[in-house]
């Protein structure tokens, strides 16, 4: 990784920290995701913070940024857009939602109808929206991110495993630590300085960034090791549903984004332990045996990573 771009991230760990403590490896996360053009969805408990993280990340970025909350009486047309008559001219104009932005956050997605939800498939796959019979474009970069609390609590419509999909990474924040807790009483208190957060990334920048991500070598090694690993969670007892194909090409371009946030110009095998549970545990699901087990798709996972030998190879970019 070159200079410059060392010194733009850094930037933008710099701000978020204003507002968010600690963090870090989540902050690193979404800049992959970001680098990687994907969509990131954040689970965890009401208060933990994932609002905050996604709404201080938003304003690091300077793109237009839209924000829904959702809830249960959310129609799709809140989402996309809807045409209005004008009585003066006698005809319908068409006005954008919320989608037609360049960063969108879609506060606790799992309290709209699955309806609603399945309104965002089409933009967050093929960064276009279909409106009466006419397809438009949407502008780039295009960031969905995602919050949602877990789907035990009442008043939550679980993701569909379409929608689920559509998402490159899946994260949860857990408990801070005492340390970040205490510096985030201290020196934040009640008051969130979101104000004080000045952007850092333009589009072209991220453009830039983007396509320096995809020059990262990936060792044929570690393409075999990510094609092995895919298919042992095809075949393992305690899974119904194993990767896909989409989820194998979302781990590829992930390991390309860390490895550039990381300051290498290729990719290790460590980056694939780092990063599988973030991009593979949203889509696979548990058998029977494995949910009355006890089992999280973390745990199977990894079971399957420690049966799956590393490459041994050197797979660094050769000189």
């Amino acid at each position: 990784m070159n200079t410059v771009s060392g010194s733009i991230l850094q930037q933008v760990a710099r701000e978020i920290s204003k507002v968010v403590m600690g963090r870090q490896k989540e902050m690193k996360l979404l800049i992959t995701t970001l680098l990687s053009e994907g969509h990131i969805l954040v689970e965890d408990l009401p208060g933990m913070g994932k609002t905050t993280l996604v709404k201080a990340f938003a304003r690091v970025l300077d793109c237009s940024f839209s924000r829904i909350q959702c809830t249960p009486d959310l129609l799709p047309s809140d989402v996309i857009g809807l045409s209005i008559y004008n009585p003066k001219t006698s005809e319908f104009s068409f006005r954008g939602g919320p989608i037609f932005s360049q960063i969108l956050l879609v506060d606790e997605i799992n309290r709209a109808l699955p309806r609603t939800q399945s309104s965002l498939l089409e933009g967050m796959e093929e960064r276009q929206v279909s409106i009466e019979g006419r397809t438009v474009a949407l502008e780039r970069p295009f960031l969905v991110m995602a919050t949602q609390n877990p789907i035990e609590m009442e008043g939550t419509f679980p993701l569909p495993e379409a929608q689920l999909d559509r998402f490159l990474m899946k994260m949860k924040l857990g408990y801070p630590s005492v340390e970040e807790e205490e510096a985030m009483l201290m020196k934040v208190g009640d008051q969130l300085p979101f104000d004080s957060l000045a952007p850092v990334l333009t589009p072209s920048t991220i453009f830039s960034l983007q396509q320096e991500a995809e020059k990262v070598f990936v060792h044929e090694a570690i393409i075999k090791y990510i094609v092995t690993l895919a298919q042992e969670s095809r075949h393992h007892p305690m899974l119904t549903v194993g990767v896909s194909p989409r989820g194998s090409k979302a781990l590829y371009k992930a390991l390309k984004a860390w490895a550039l946030i990381e300051g290498r110009d290729y990719v290790r095998p460590d980056d694939v332990k780092e990063l599988i549970g973030y991009v593979w545990s949203h889509r696979i699901r548990l058998s029977m045996e494995g949910s009355i087990s006890g089992r999280e798709p973390e745990t199977v996972l990894q079971e399957i990573m420690d049966k799956t030998p590393l490459p041994v190879e050197h797979t660094g970019r050769q000189k």
